[in-house]
């Protein structure tokens, strides 16, 4: 019979890739007993089987954890398949009596969660959990009337005055592990793209110190001018710590601490840092939201717009998907994307803005894109961020805000420097035409070497025509709004 009190304990790893402040991994080192670290590659029990782009980050970041913990004399213990039949293996391997891990918030993930709980206890195991991906776990922050909140301000104010900071923790020395265990190799779960290997350009250094390196070079060098410049595509302005944030290589509280630290000190000004602080504040509002209402990827979360007359328009959608539509700024976005794994934030609202008002095409199809094509896809920023750009989604922009393409190039990369990166067919018009190369007289088009129809496209949809379509659509819903300017 096992002895329990002198077992190993499971240390379960999901979306907490890191041994710094992760309150599951102290609370196994403090039993005192050898600690299993474990990663257990479930396909389907979080919902959704993960994307291409989000395969490519795991591997790394997996690889960069167990060469952390080999450091320390321990090791990462990969499995794969259902998370509750592969603890259960490895506790009748070992006879561990105890399993820390991180909570997970997305429903599925939460139930599953759950149900393992509960059927380990009814055996003797017990599972301690904990929170350490967001600043507060959904249902501490509620209105007056203790329901959840559905407008960003309000649930930002509570969430600073009700969330409180960990104690910073790092990793321990060392580990006790136990030594005799089987592992798979990662390289069989094919995590990385191969035939063909469509990530070369990639971007980011996963794992926990390229997440560290990254929140230090983004206060040091960027966050004094964050709040203008995070809109600017043609500047090097944005944190970049979303991926970092999504797989827990960091916490969103060294993140916020960090930046406060820098406003404390006069390093940078505060209103920089608030700035900052209200993005981390966004996440959680994300997150927050989806943990209370679970059909917010797959159906609107204001039920009217379930009833826009959405166009099914495959050859469009390809376009949009391939970057070829004939709008510069788009399409250096969705370049952007496909090569990289990531897309600028300015520019995710106007590719979204284009294809759900452009083109009519439902939000669900951009969501299922980004969702397989970025490295930092989260569910619950995905989903909300495509209904906030929809129109349908908690404190959403209104649908008649329609994202004028050229207008917004003009504005956020005045020179073209962006488009002419990943647009390079076009980067010899000059500013005037980079964003509209439809609108220069031969001329110019001659003398940049560009042939429309041949060399780029023409627009696939003229804008006017397009915003003109948008609004009828909005207009047959039963919530008909006023029409604003475009942006």
């Amino acid at each position: 019979m096992v002895d329990k009190a002198a077992s190993p304990v499971i240390l379960w790893f999901r979306r907490d890739l890191r041994l710094d402040d992760n309150p599951a991994l102290g609370a196994a080192v403090a039993t005192g007993r050898p600690v299993i670290p474990l990663y257990i590659l479930d396909e389907t029990g979080e919902g959704r089987r993960l994307g291409g782009a989000s395969r490519w980050w795991l591997d790394k970041s997996l690889r960069a954890l167990d060469r952390d913990l080999r450091g320390r004399g321990g090791r990462l213990i990969l499995r794969r398949g259902p998370a509750e039949a592969e603890l259960r293996y490895l506790i009748a391997e070992t006879g561990a009596g105890q399993v820390f891990m991180n909570r997970l918030f997305e429903p599925d993930a939460f139930a599953r969660d759950a149900d393992i709980a509960h059927a380990l206890k009814g055996e003797g195991v017990e599972c301690v959990g904990f929170n350490a991906t967001l600043l507060c776990r959904p249902g501490a922050v509620l209105n007056g009337s203790g329901l959840p909140y559905k407008v960003f301000t309000p649930f930002h104010k509570a969430l600073l005055a009700t969330a409180r900071a960990p104690q910073p923790t790092v990793a321990p020395a060392s580990f006790i592990v136990p030594q005799d265990l089987a592992s798979e190799e990662i390289e069989h779960w094919s995590l990385h793209p191969t035939r063909p290997d469509w990530s070369a350009g990639f971007v980011g250094a996963p794992g926990e110190a390229g997440a560290k390196a990254a929140l230090t070079h983004f206060v040091e060098k960027r966050l004094n001018a964050y709040a203008l410049d995070r809109d600017r595509p043609d500047r090097s302005a944005t944190s970049r710590l979303s991926a970092h944030l999504h797989w827990g290589e960091i916490s969103p509280w060294r993140a916020v601490n960090t930046a406060r630290a820098a406003a404390t000190s006069g390093s940078v000004a505060s209103a920089e840092a608030d700035k900052f602080v209200a993005e981390i504040g966004w996440r959680e509002f994300s997150a927050h939201l989806l943990h209370h209402f679970p059909y917010l990827p797959e159906r609107a979360f204001k039920a009217e717009y379930d009833a826009m007359p959405w166009r099914d328009d495959p050859a469009a959608l390809a376009a949009w998907r391939a970057g070829r539509t004939g709008y510069p700024l788009v399409d250096a976005g969705m370049r952007q994307l496909w090569a990289t794994g990531t897309m600028h934030n300015r520019v995710r609202m106007v590719v979204a803005s284009f294809l759900i008002k452009h083109l009519l095409i439902d939000w669900r199809e951009g969501e299922a894109w980004f969702w397989d094509t970025l490295s930092d896809a989260d569910l619950a920023s995905n989903a909300q961020n495509w209904q906030w750009v929809a129109g349908s989604g908690a404190d959403a922009s209104p649908y008649f805000r329609i994202f004028n393409p050229v207008a917004q190039g003009e504005k956020f990369d005045p020179q073209g420097r962006y488009v002419r990166h990943w647009v390079p067919e076009i980067g010899r018009l000059p500013d005037r035409w980079i964003h509209a190369p439809w609108t220069a007289p031969s001329s110019a088009l001659a003398d940049a070497g560009v042939r429309l129809g041949r060399d780029y496209p023409r627009p696939i949809v003229d804008h006017a025509e397009a915003r003109e379509r948008a609004l009828g659509a909005l207009k047959t819903l039963k919530a008909v709004s006023r029409p604003e300017d475009d942006e």
